[in-house]
């Protein structure tokens, strides 16, 4: 989860400020940063809380990465040195033998700035953070990582689709996956009516765009749709209430709701959501918010496996390529966190 902070704004409040990665390193097939991609050098550590990192957990499992770079779950809640691994024996991460993700910032660099968030990749030979960078990361998933990608890959961030995925992923992140936190975390009534607003705003064009055509560029799933879908399955889970983001919930646009419902059915996506993970960080996380730390027992998630017809528009998932395989053994989600 990305760390924010609260700046002041026009009207007097804070408003809230997504605190920039720190750490930009890029592993890439050249290895120019000094970190090239290479099988089984890498770990890749994430929340299934976190809608930042569900992005790079879906990435993975859609190339077929997960033999190339292995995966660490945190626990939901965090406490006061941030992500921890207490959902393994001895709560220690069983690869990299620490107890908090913070060890591994801290053998990067000592007294770094920004806090502890996730996605994170940690070198495992040095223990040694190398990226935190959130937006670069999934990219260079798809773009660098190629020579490893399983047979069948889809082609996520396609060359002659850049600039047109790029753009809507730019609106997406600003009034949608940052826009429901700017909202959620607004400590002013304006501040939050605007934000709310704009929320709302983006989430009825996207409807209108995505009204005659199955995917939101092309026809194929593209790096914009996994980027909007991990902030949809959050919706109504937590964003409708906990952050005040309810003019209407997800289930209420017929468009949005069964757009969601296809790449939640699609293996890759569903397969990776942790409803429970979800609704304990957000509730019991942010005291702030939600001081008694009570999480809700709803809404019913049973719906996100009901029809959505949405085939009928067309379009190919995997355009040449083909589904990824069953779910790797040990990553499974467990049955209190599915529909």
């Amino acid at each position: 989860m990305r760390d924010g902070r609260a700046g002041n704004s026009a009207y007097g409040h804070q408003a809230f400020e997504r605190s920039p990665s720190h750490f930009t390193d890029r592993i890439t097939a050249d290895g120019r940063d000094g970190w090239p991609v290479e099988p089984g050098r890498y770990r890749l550590v994430a929340s299934r809380a976190c809608p930042w990192a569900s992005r790079a957990v879906i990435s993975r499992r859609l190339l077929g990465l997960e033999d190339a770079l292995s995966l660490a779950l945190t626990d939901p809640i965090q406490d006061d040195r941030s992500w921890r691994f207490t959902l393994d024996p001895g709560g220690r991460d069983p690869v990299l033998g620490i107890r908090y993700l913070a060890e591994a910032y801290e053998r990067r660099e000592k007294d770094h700035p920004g806090g502890v968030s996730v996605p994170a990749v940690v070198d495992v030979p040095s223990g040694q953070l190398v990226t935190n960078d959130y937006q670069r990361l999934t990219l260079d998933l798809a773009t660098e990582w190629t020579a490893l990608h399983r047979a069948g890959a889809p082609d996520l961030y396609p060359h002659r689709r850049r600039d047109e995925i790029d753009s809507v992923m730019a609106e997406v992140y600003e009034d949608v996956n940052n826009g429901v936190y700017r909202a959620g975390f607004a400590t002013g009534q304006r501040e939050y009516e605007q934000a709310c607003a704009s929320v709302f705003g983006r989430l009825e064009r996207l409807s209108s765009r995505l009204a005659g055509r199955r995917y939101l560029v092309g026809e194929t799933i593209t790096e914009a749709d996994i980027r909007l879908f991990t902030t949809l399955v959050r919706f109504d889970a937590v964003y409708h209430g906990h952050f005040k983001c309810n003019r209407w919930k997800l289930t209420e646009d017929r468009v949005l709701w069964a757009y969601a419902r296809d790449l939640f059915q699609t293996p890759g996506f569903g397969d990776t959501v942790d409803f429970d993970h979800i609704k304990r960080h957000y509730y019991q996380v942010h005291t702030g918010i939600n001081p008694t730390r009570i999480v809700p027992l709803g809404p019913d998630p049973s719906g996100w496996l009901t029809p959505h017809h949405r085939e009928e528009l067309g379009g190919r998932p995997f355009g040449d390529g083909t589904p990824p395989g069953p779910v790797r053994a040990g990553e499974e989600v467990p049955a209190r966190g599915r529909p």
